[in-house]
């Protein structure tokens, strides 16, 4: 199987449908197909291994029933095809009937279908579609793997579909913090912000090497927990888990804002937390309340360092990307925030990535804080990865890759002080955390060199203008909304 050529072949067959607006719609409508093949999959498995198993999902809108083309013309396509999906499989998964006692593995169809859309009108390209994803036969371990290179395809094509690009941290950067904490086997992984499920699926990766039994197998399905606000990654994140064998994924629709942080026990905390928080958004005073006084930020990212330090458990051990702006800001709640993560936490190293990893979603220069809850920092390590030799910047055709953080890595139990040979700059240095302190906790440091400039090509520079002008003008609406509900509240 060719993997960007099936991904490519679905997209193209989808370019034909006039309901389909943009790359996030379609990927979004190939992602709830997925699932459904997937979950009908693993169906088969359950029901081979427990002869009690009773699927949630109605007979005749299982997979098997439905989107299977025996070739004998009696396949669903066409208006047909469309009524169903529209008519009768969305409305009744949306609103299957659950119970304290429905199983985790079987809530979550109506969990991602809550919010799902269905948007292509051409019912013949739609029976195109389902016949291809019903091609890939998991019964092949080649064709299983292949399935998950192909999960793979769909989830780098993100970073180049307008907002959805959000969801979604390049694998390279995943694998690194994933393999710098080094989760083992029996102790239990967190994403607040799960998004597509990319730091799960990661730690799941590193782990897979150590299972070698059935009790193994069993610590492996339950090591994984997330969150996740949105459902579009929500549904991609679920879909993520079940191809990685979590047939029971321990993962969550919601907002993980929403608890007061001051009531977590141990039983609400964990060993390994790893996160790509959203930034640059805010939250509502009454989600604020959840955290103490002096670290109520404005910003979203300042409030899940907030909640990541009071999920993690003691010796616990965390890494979070965060952007520049959380390092030099110098707003009481920020600075409160450091000094709480220096003094109560050992900030034990900072890692500065160039400007352009998340291309072209966006251009915000960010950075991984590892900490873990040992007692208080002693020293902090910055460590500065360069661009590599060739590279201008990184981009959706070329992406940064595990290789480039191969220099990080090798210093990581050996650390030295560090200088850039062309710019006689400082690559990796420590300050003591009294040095911290007497900068006010700006951790601004070891950073590039300011006359740094990203080349774009004029595809990106020109899909970079458009998505500044989408979020100006959202932010121009919402001006206009809150003005017109001013001048309406004072007539």
């Amino acid at each position: 199987m060719v993997i960007g050529g099936f991904v490519k072949k679905i997209q193209n067959i989808m370019r034909g449908d006039s309901g389909i607006n943009g790359d996030a719609q379609r990927i979004e409508q190939m992602v709830w197909i997925l699932f459904l093949k997937v979950y009908d999959v693993k169906e088969e498995d359950w029901e081979f291994h427990d002869e009690t198993f009773h699927s949630i999902i109605p007979e005749p809108l299982r997979w098997r029933n439905w989107a299977v083309d025996t070739k004998d013309g009696a396949a669903l396509t066409g208006q047909g095809l469309l009524d169903f999906v529209n008519v009768t499989l969305f409305p009744k998964l949306k609103n299957l009937q659950l119970d304290s006692r429905t199983p985790l593995r079987q809530s979550i169809v109506r969990a991602v279908f809550e919010d799902s859309n269905q948007y292509m009108k051409d019912g013949v390209l739609l029976r195109q579609i389902i016949n291809e994803i019903d091609a890939i036969q998991f019964d092949d371990y080649k064709e299983r793997h292949a399935f998950g290179e192909i999960y793979e395809t769909i989830l780098r094509s993100l970073q180049g579909a307008g907002n959805a690009g959000e969801f979604y941290t390049p694998r390279a950067v995943t694998d690194f913090m994933a393999q710098m904490l080094a989760p083992q086997l029996g102790e239990r992984i967190a994403d607040f912000a799960a998004g597509t499920g990319g730091f799960l699926t990661s730690s799941l990766n590193y782990l897979e090497p150590q299972v070698s039994s059935v009790g193994d197998r069993e610590l492996y399905a339950k090591s994984v927990f997330g969150i996740e606000k949105k459902q579009f990654p929500y549904l991609l994140a679920v879909t993520n888990l079940l191809i990685h064998d979590v047939d029971s994924p321990q993962l969550f629709h919601g907002n993980s804002l929403e608890r007061n942080v001051r009531q977590f026990k141990d039983q609400d905390r964990f060993e390994v937390v790893l996160m790509n928080p959203p930034y640059g958004g805010t939250e509502q005073e009454n989600l604020k309340m959840n955290f103490p006084a002096e670290l109520r930020s404005g910003e979203t990212a300042d409030l899940f360092v907030v909640l990541a330090m009071y999920r993690l458990k003691r010796d616990g051990r965390a890494a979070l990307i965060l952007p520049d702006g959380f390092l030099f800001g110098a707003d009481g709640p920020k600075r409160a925030i450091k000094r709480k993560l220096v003094e109560e936490f050992n900030l034990h190293t900072i890692v500065r990535m160039p400007m352009s990893v998340f291309a072209p979603y966006t251009s915000i220069a960010t950075n991984i804080l590892f900490f873990d809850n040992t007692g208080p920092t002693e020293r902090t390590w910055f460590y500065r990865v360069d661009k590599p030799d060739g590279y201008k910047h990184f981009s959706k055709t070329k992406p940064m890759l595990l290789e480039h953080f191969e220099g990080c890595m090798s210093w990581w139990d050996d650390r030295v002080e560090l200088t850039n040979p062309k710019t006689g700059s400082f690559t990796a240095q420590s300050f003591t955390a009294a040095e911290l302190a007497e900068r006010s906790y700006n951790l601004d440091l070891c950073g590039y060199p300011r006359d740094e400039e990203e080349v774009l090509s004029p595809e990106e520079t020109i899909d970079q203008y458009k998505r500044r002008r989408d979020e100006l003008n959202v932010r121009i609406d919402e001006r206009l909304m809150l003005i017109e509900q001013m001048l309406g509240a004072g007539k």
